[in-house]
Formats: structure tokens, C-alpha cells, sequence
């Protein structure tokens, strides 16, 4: 193997490395450092290779029968976690738990149930992202849970995809920053974090069958990058999903030379639940099959007694188990899991039996930082004649049965897979039960009650004639409207995981409208687990105010409240594109085929042109573009200044490397020190020029050169900053050589086309307020 330039450039010129690597088989070292994270210090609890090196030491005297051990499941039900690993005592090895999930210890008590994915990439704040993922750390933690199967990073491609809220959003960008900050939360506290689905799950339909089928500049550009952005947080664990042309947990261009290869990943690759189809998949790059059985509760495996028997027979080899364990417990001493780590101390399928459920509660004061995300979250979309925030109404209606409690209680339904009262999570796997859920009936009326406020309200939401009569001569009338969906293996109301439609559930449509007739101060509330079609009633003159509250997690009505009555100014955005109508969309969720693998094709034939990048490159006016969002207060930006930083000059040498004959990119390259340096920052002013304190979120896009054959737009930074009314902020958001590159399939690198990229910061994918080139 030799070193390389890593960096092609479109017509022969190739970005110049001043730390190009050596490398040999799979790297035993990767620390981020500073340059790519935009100037964090990264320090990690123990670095790959000292972890790696010290795994070699611990399993030196295991058998290749324990070894195997360490990467097969229990099975179904075979221990207290959703998966689990055996303990061996007599090795010092105990053993691992693994619990779902994204937002929260599912299938425990005394537990947080904290905002959605969704709703913390819609603060467009890294700093509660991990304020977020540390939370999370903690409480899994406290429970005795090694392994977060979270957080998932699937592309919000098919508006109507059933998981898309467990996720960050529309936009690859946005994706990786939050997967990032979430999986540096998560690991401080010396959980493992598992960046899931990998790869290209973005529906739930069919999802265990069908093959999605994505063109290789799309891949890297796209659906790698969160979890590119993920291994450069030091993530612990992946988890493969199901199919990819081929069964993805045993498809070695995904897991061998993407993954372990390019992208330098240090740790192990985990199955998704019943992916695993056969022992070969170890020879392909699977790590670990969960939950180990090869369905449940068979009672056997293709990894365990079928794993040994294939490296006896000469089928696999030996080495190749060495290094499945090794990555395991390298992950286990990276995270520090191997000194005083708390023993499990729930029962995830039995909470209610006392000798296997201790009632733990690690709930700490994480209701604070809930409530704090769920304001910071919710995205003031209208807000006609300053109706918004209430100045102390007398009376106050609200209408539908989203605002109010559930009739069964929180979690009356299993893993939240019904329709019942407010909804402040999607359902699935990806859920948790709530320790409490405050309604916005119940925090309105308490907030009201300070103003003397009058509040009455109609929950039946097909009673129309009722609900126009609760609104009628009420100074405002609030109607709550909901759409929800969630993971395959429930469906609700003829929803199989994913959304059959985009519009509103239980009737809202035409709530909105009965409301809006009989009240010229008609606010809506959307609880929603991503777009919705509004154009029934957005523009009727009496909806004077919409607000998007998401997936605001158990605080729900309290942060509500905060943003209503102005305690907390809005600052919340879109996390996604919400359209006029569905058609405006470049991809939809492919509802019909047979159940056999391969039967169900999901071409992504919009390429690149994910989410707003679509609408850009096809002149669509949406609805509400992503990135938008409203405030109380006003401001201005000015002063832009583009400060080169570091050398760009080019290489005209393209050099190329050679593994088991399979020419491509060198170990680690994506994730490169030099390539992720910042070559430029963009330099700008934000003013408050109004009356009140408030958070802006200025964003940066980049337009690629005509030669890049790309997205009109892409963004590239952002941030939340508070401002005082009449203060500036300065603002400086960091351009790496890698922000600046396309990929280049032919030759297998990171790109730079040739020509300027034209620069834009603004408040949104299209409210562009300054303008610069990089040349």
C-alpha cells in the first residue's frame, strides 16, 4: 500500500495533502483533533488504537468458542435487554446489554422521554444536541445499558417514511452535525452509541425486502455523510439495516470498503433485528448478529455453533473472528465500560417483575432540558398581525383531541402505536414510555390561570357543529392538528409504519376550516411527525397564527406554552421542506410489490437533489422551505468577509491504492484530517433591530460551479445565537476542502470542480440576505 493525494479535482488537478497516511489492512488509530470540529478539542476516553491494542491483550487466552461468543445474541428474550451479549466471569467479560432507543431507555421505568430526532435537528443548536445525547448517556448509563441503539440518521427522503422523526431531517448537513453532537453526548457518559441504519432505509415498507438502489456519487455525497460524521465522533457501533441490492448485513461493499475501509470505522457492525441471513456475513464484514437467533426465538444461529464450524472447516478464517471480537471489546474499553460500570437493572420484557426490575429512576432533572428543547424546537410558521405571542386573552377555546390527555393514559398503547390525545412522539421501537406527558390542555390552563384567562375547550374531533360552537366568541380559538406514523411492525389506522398520505389525521383539515369560519383569531398547533399538507387552510384570512410543534417529547405543553404566551421567543426551523402538494416531491414511499428479496426496487433516481436541493433545482415554490422560521423580534445582516485559512493549491498526480485487488480510496480517507481542515470561514454581522431578545439562525449555503453538476444550494453551517435587542453578533462559520469537493466516481475521490462556488448566508434555503465567492 502506498500513500496517496486523497483529493481528485475535476480535469486533473487533485487537492495537495500535507498528511496523507500510511496505512496497512484497517487502521488502529483515528482522533478527529481539532481541525474538524470546527475547533473542539477532542479528547476521547481512550483512543482506538491504545483500545485496540489493549483488546488484543484481554482476549489473548480466549477460545475461538468465546471469542465467537462475544459477536452472537443471546437470542430473543434471552436476557433483560432488547439484545444481549453473555457475560464470562472467569474472563473478566460481563457481558453487554443493548436497548433501543433514539430518544430514550425504551421498555424501562422511572425513565425521560425526550424531544424526537426531528425536533432536535429543528433547534439548529449543536449545543443542545449534546446537551441531548449527554442526558440520554446518563440514563442509559444508570440503567446498566453498554450499547444506545440510537441515534438513527436515515434521510427524511420519502416524506411519508414511517421513522424519518427518529432521525435529523431532509438534509445531509444537518443530519451529520446532529448525529455527531448526540453520539459525543452519548459516549462522554461512557454509553456506546450505535449510528443507525446503514444504510439507505429511508421507508418502512417493504424495508426487510426491497432494494434500494442508489448511484455512487449520490452514496458518498448524500447517505454516507452522517455517518462519516459519526465515525468522526468516535462512534462505538453501527447497525446494519436489511437490504441493499443484496442483504446489507452481508454486503461487503458497504460494511468492508465504504465503512471499515474508507471511512477508517475503528468499531463493530451490529445487525438489526433478524438481518442477518447467514454465517458468510461474518466473512463479509458483520461483527455481531442480533439478537443472535436466526428468527426469533428459534433456538438457533447463524453465528455461535455455526460460526465455529465454518472457521473449522476452512469456510472462514480464524483471524476474521480475532478481529469481530477484537472491535467488540475495543469498543467496550473505548467507552470505558470496563471499570465500574452499573450492573442491569431493569427487565425490558417484564417491568413488573420484582426480582429482575430494581425501579431505578435516572430521570435526574432532564424534564428542564426537555422543555427547554421542545421551545427551542417549535417553528412559528405564521403569524399574521403580530397574533402571536397571547397578550392575556379573556377566553380561550381549544379545539381537537390533540390538544388534550390520552383517554388511556400516556402509554396505553404498546410503544405508543395508537391515536389517542395529544401525540408528542411517533410510535415503534423507536419510542419510550412516558414517566408523565403535560398536555397543552393542561399547561394552557395553568399558564391562563395567571391572566385571568377564561379556557374551555372541544376534543371531538368529528363534531364539527361542536367545535364551531366552542370557538364561536372566544377571543382565541386554538385548534390542534396531528399526523403521525412510526415503525412497520404496527400499523395504525391502515398505516403501515408509513404515512398513506400527508394530510392531516382525525379530521383536521376540516377542523381548521369549521374553526377558522366562526373565529377571527384561529391559531393552529401541528404535533407531526414530519411535512403535513396545509394548503386546505393556511391562507384563510382568520388562521392568523400556524405553530409547528413536532415531536416535543414529554414536556410537550409546557414548551408550548413558553413559545404561545412569548416566555421563550421562537426560534425553531423547518428540519425539512413542507410543499404545496404532495407531487412537488421528488420521492415518495413505494407502497406495492411482493415480499420476496429483491421483488421491490426503490430507485433513487433524484440523485443529489434531496429535499429543498429538489425544489432549488426544479424552481418548485414550496409551501415552507426548509431552514424557515419566524421570531418576535427582527434581524439584519451584514458585513460579509471570506478569510482564507489554509493552503488549497492543487496536485496535478492522481494516486491510487490497491487492497485484496480492489483499487479505491486509502483507509480513513473521508474522514482525512487535512482533507476536513478549514480552508476558508465566512466572516458576517447579526443585528437584533427589534424590541425584544431573541435567537437567530443564520445559515450558510454554498452553489457549486456549473462544471460540479450538482445542487443549485447545499447547506454548510449554521448556528443559534442569542441577541439582545439593538446588539450585533459576529459570526464565523468554518469551509472545509471537503465542503468544497464533489465525488469523483471515476476516480474514486474527493473532488474540487473546477470554477467559483458562490456563497450565501441567510435566515433560510431561500431568504438569502449576503452574497460571496470562493474562487
Amino acid at each position: 500500500m502506498r500513500s496517496t493525494a486523497l483529493l481528485a479535482l475535476v480535469a486533473s488537478q487533485v487537492w495537495a495533502s500535507e498528511h496523507s497516511t500510511e496505512a496497512a489492512g484497517i487502521p488502529r488509530q483515528y482522533n478527529p483533533g481539532q481541525i474538524l470540529n470546527h475547533g473542539e478539542d477532542f479528547t476521547p476516553r481512550r483512543k482506538w488504537a491504545d483500545a485496540h491494542a489493549a483488546a488484543k491483550s484481554f482476549l489473548k487466552d480466549w477460545s475461538l468458542e468465546e471469542k465467537v461468543g462475544l459477536t452472537t445474541g443471546v437470542g430473543w428474550m434471552g436476557g433483560r435487554c432488547v439484545g444481549n451479549i453473555d457475560a464470562l466471569s472467569d474472563k473478566g467479560w460481563d457481558g453487554l446489554c443493548l436497548e433501543d432507543s433514539p430518544l430514550g431507555v425504551r421498555l424501562a421505568d422511572y425513565v425521560t422521554a425526550f424531544p424526537a430526532g426531528i425536533n432536535t435537528a429543528a433547534t439548529f443548536d449543536r449545543h443542545l444536541m449534546r446537551r441531548r445525547g449527554e442526558a440520554m448517556g446518563k440514563e442509559f448509563r444508570g440503567k446498566g445499558v453498554h450499547i444506545a441503539l440510537g441515534p438513527a440518521m436515515n434521510l427524511a427522503r420519502a416524506p411519508e417514511g414511517g421513522r424519518l422523526w427518529e432521525s435529523f431531517g431532509g438534509d445531509p448537513y444537518l443530519q451529520g452535525e446532529a448525529a455527531y453532537e448526540t453520539i459525543r453526548g452519548i459516549q462522554d457518559e461512557g454509553v456506546q452509541a450505535c449510528a443507525k441504519h446503514y444504510l439507505n432505509n429511508e421507508q418502512e415498507r417493504f424495508r426487510t425486502t426491497s432494494s434500494s438502489n442508489v448511484d455512487d456519487r449520490t452514496q458518498h455525497e448524500v447517505y454516507l455523510h452522517p455517518f462519516l460524521r459519526s465515525v468522526q465522533a468516535g462512534v462505538a457501533s453501527v447497525m446494519c439495516s436489511y437490504m441493499n441490492g443484496t442483504w446489507a448485513c452481508e454486503n461487503p461493499k458497504l460494511l468492508n470498503d465504504l465503512l471499515k475501509r474508507e471511512l477508517g470505522f475503528e468499531g463493530y457492525v451490529m445487525s438489526d433485528w433478524q438481518a442477518t441471513h447467514s454465517t458468510d456475513s461474518a466473512n463479509q464484514g458483520l461483527d455481531m448478529t442480533m439478537p443472535g437467533d436466526v428468527y426469533f426465538g428459534s433456538k438457533t444461529s447463524y453465528f455461535g455453533p455455526s460460526l465455529v464450524d465454518s472457521v473449522n472447516s476452512g469456510s472462514t478464517n480464524k483471524t476474521r473472528v480475532d478481529d469481530m471480537a477484537e472491535r467488540i471489546v475495543a469498543a467496550w474499553l473505548y467507552t470505558g465500560q470496563d471499570k465500574d460500570f452499573p450492573a442491569v437493572n431493569f427487565n425490558a420484557f417484564d417491568n413488573n417483575d420484582p426480582a429482575t426490575n430494581e425501579h431505578v429512576d435516572v430521570q435526574d432533572d432532564h424534564y428542564k432540558l426537555v422543555r427547554e428543547i421542545g421551545a427551542a424546537s417549535t417553528v412559528l410558521l405564521k403569524n399574521n398581525n403580530n397574533a402571536l405571542p397571547l397578550k392575556k386573552p379573556r377566553s380561550i377555546a381549544l379545539i381537537g383531541s390533540d390538544a388534550g390527555p390520552p383517554l388511556r393514559g400516556p402509554n396505553g398503547y404498546n410503544d405508543r402505536g395508537g391515536t389517542d390525545g395529544t401525540l408528542a412522539v411517533g410510535w415503534g421501537s423507536g419510542t419510550t414510555d412516558f414517566p408523565y406527558l403535560i398536555s397543552p390542555l393542561e399547561a394552557i390552563q395553568a399558564r391562563a390561570r395567571k391572566d385571568r384567562t377564561s379556557v374551555s375547550w372541544w376534543l371531538h374531533d368529528y363534531d364539527i357543529s361542536g367545535a364551531t360552537s366552542a370557538a364561536s366568541y372566544k377571543d382565541v380559538a386554538i385548534v390542534f392538528v396531528k399526523s403521525d406514523s412510526g415503525e412497520g411492525y404496527i400499523t395504525v389506522d391502515g398505516n403501515e409504519g408509513d404515512r398513506n398520505n400527508l394530510t392531516a389525521w382525525s379530521n383536521g383539515d376540516a377542523l381548521v376550516k369549521a374553526v377558522a369560519s366562526s373565529n377571527s383569531q384561529t391559531i393552529v398547533v401541528v404535533h407531526s411527525v414530519g411535512p403535513m399538507i396545509v394548503e386546505a387552510w393556511v391562507d384563510h384570512p382568520n388562521v392568523t397564527a400556524v405553530v409547528w410543534a413536532g415531536m416535543p417529547g414529554q414536556e410537550s405543553g409546557n414548551s408550548l406554552v413558553d413559545i404561545l404566551w412569548g416566555d421563550v421567543n421562537p426560534s425553531g426551523r423547518l428540519p425539512y421542506t413542507i410543499a404545496k402538494t404532495a407531487s412537488d416531491y421528488a420521492a415518495h414511499v413505494v407502497y406495492t410489490g411482493g415480499n420476496n428479496p429483491n421483488d421491490v426496487q426503490i430507485p433513487y433516481t433524484e440523485g443529489l437533489l434531496l429535499d429543498y436541493r429538489w425544489f432549488d433545482a426544479h424552481d418548485i415554490k414550496p409551501r415552507y422551505e426548509f431552514g424557515f422560521g419566524l421570531s418576535y423580534t427582527n434581524f439584519t445582516y451584514s458585513d460579509i468577509e471570506i478569510v482564507k485559512r489554509h493552503d488549497s493549491d492543487f496536485n496535478p498526480e492522481v494516486a491510487r491504492w490497491e487492497h485484496d485487488g480492489v483499487t479505491g480510496p486509502e483507509v480513513g480517507a473521508s474522514v482525512a484530517e487535512w482533507l476536513h481542515e478549514i480552508a476558508y470561514e465566512v466572516k458576517f454581522n447579526v443585528k437584533n433591530t427589534g424590541s425584544v431578545e431573541g435567537w437567530e439562525v443564520p445559515q450558510l449555503y454554498l452553489h457549486p460551479p456549473p462544471s460540479a453538476n450538482s445542487a443549485p444550494s447545499i447547506l454548510r453551517g449554521f448556528d443559534r445565537i442569542s441577541i439582545s435587542p439593538g446588539e450585533t453578533a459576529e459570526i464565523s462559520f468554518p469551509v472545509s476542502r471537503y465542503d468544497l469537493s464533489i465525488w469523483d466516481v471515476a476516480r474514486q475521490g474527493w473532488a474540487k470542480p473546477s470554477g467559483a462556488w458562490r456563497v450565501s448566508v441567510g435566515a433560510s434555503s431561500k431568504d438569502f440576505r449576503l452574497h460571496g465567492t470562493i474562487s
